[in-house]
């Protein structure tokens, strides 16, 4: 089987070996071990891969370069109108060499995708979409058009679209799915941690506003301020990382540290003892750091957005929060007065996300390839 992979994720080469972001070509690996050839379409960096970057493991595979695209002002916009016919033209040809066409959604070279696999009525589709499906989410207009044309079972023929929560009135072709990162021989057993003493919180995640990171730096800071023992520990990078460091800096908080990019093991090790984790995003599809801490009866904080009430089971398993310090604080504070419930809260949230491990998710894609 030739399998095509449509993505606007950033790749690299290096030691004639294919690069991009770890998560996801953890993922791919699993797609990938049940089929002959691969193709990537995606734009490729001359850059050199970093930590948190990961290399495609196929004997097969090769990579068909296209620009990326954006278009978030005039002169993006502009750009983009120049190369798309190009990027068109290698989708077009990649689709029609491919086997199993497989889309990653949300995003511009996700939105062409969608438009060309139409003319490919009678090939075998996937497309996982990783964010947020709630038809009544607020999204930009290209998301939207997405979601619409990756529902339409007329224009979109094939495709079995992969999509996080469960939804109601959805056509036929849209399964709710999930993402893993530990392997069952992974599972911890659960330990009960002291929440009476000092607090471990944990922050995974790009620093960019959708991620709210400053959120959670204020929600932590005004914890501190009301006597409560509390730490944070905040993974990640972005354009935020600078201004972030600068209002801790500023404003002399105590116990709040910014680790930039880790690796997966070193991650692990914070889940290990850590007491919450943290998660104020404006919007999520399958929020995997929340998940992977949960895996390790880590108690999430997080907003109402997309699949997340479900996630968490409308607070049995974590607490769900407003994304405003004035709302989201008095709700932490009331959890905090109750630390009895914190024992059940975590092995729920330990027995629900050790459900979904790279063992279950392997048969599950399995599954799809042999459809």
């Amino acid at each position: 089987m030739r399998f095509l992979i449509i993505s606007h994720a950033l790749h690299y080469k290096s030691d004639q070996e294919i690069y991009s972001y770890a998560p996801f070509v953890r993922e791919m690996n699993l797609w990938l071990k049940y089929v002959s050839e691969v193709e990537i379409v995606a734009p490729l960096t001359s850059k050199k891969p970093s930590r948190i970057d990961l290399a495609y493991q196929h004997e097969a595979i090769t990579i068909s370069k296209i620009p990326e695209i954006a278009l978030t002002s005039v002169s993006n916009i502009l750009k983009s109108v120049t190369v798309i016919p190009f990027i068109f033209y290698t989708l077009f040809i990649a689709c029609k060499k491919a086997d199993h066409i497989h889309l990653r959604c949300p995003g511009n070279i996700g939105l062409l995708g969608c438009i060309v696999q139409m003319f490919f009525p009678k090939k075998i589709k996937t497309a996982k979409y990783a964010g947020n499906w709630d038809p009544n989410a607020k999204q930009p207009k290209s998301y939207k058009i997405q979601k619409w044309l990756l529902a339409q079972t007329i224009l979109t023929k094939n495709m079995t679209v992969l999509v996080y929560g469960f939804w109601a009135n959805q056509s036929k072709n849209i399964k709710s799915f999930f993402t893993a990162s530990y392997t069952n021989l992974e599972k911890p057993r659960f330990q009960l941690k002291n929440y009476l003493g000092h607090l471990n919180i944990l922050f995974v995640g790009s620093l960019v506003k959708g991620k709210r990171p400053l959120l959670a730096i204020q929600i932590i800071s005004e914890l501190q301020k009301k006597g409560y023992s509390v730490s944070l520990d905040i993974f990640g990078d972005g354009i935020l990382k600078e201004s972030l460091q600068n209002y801790i800096d500023t404003y002399k908080l105590q116990n709040i540290t910014l680790h930039g990019n880790q690796t997966k093991e070193t991650i692990k090790t914070y889940l290990l003892k850590s007491h919450f984790s943290i998660l104020a995003s404006k919007s999520e599809g399958w929020p995997k750091a929340m998940a992977e801490a949960m895996f390790f009866g880590v108690i999430p904080i997080a907003t109402r957005i997309s699949c997340v009430p479900y996630m968490l089971d409308e607070g049995q398993r974590g607490i769900l929060i407003e994304p405003e310090l004035n709302l989201a604080l008095p709700v932490i504070e009331s959890y905090l007065q109750e630390t009895e419930k914190f024992e059940t809260i975590a092995k729920n949230a330990q027995l629900w996300s050790q459900n979904y491990t790279l063992d279950y998710f392997e048969t599950e894609i399995k599954a799809l390839l042999q459809n």
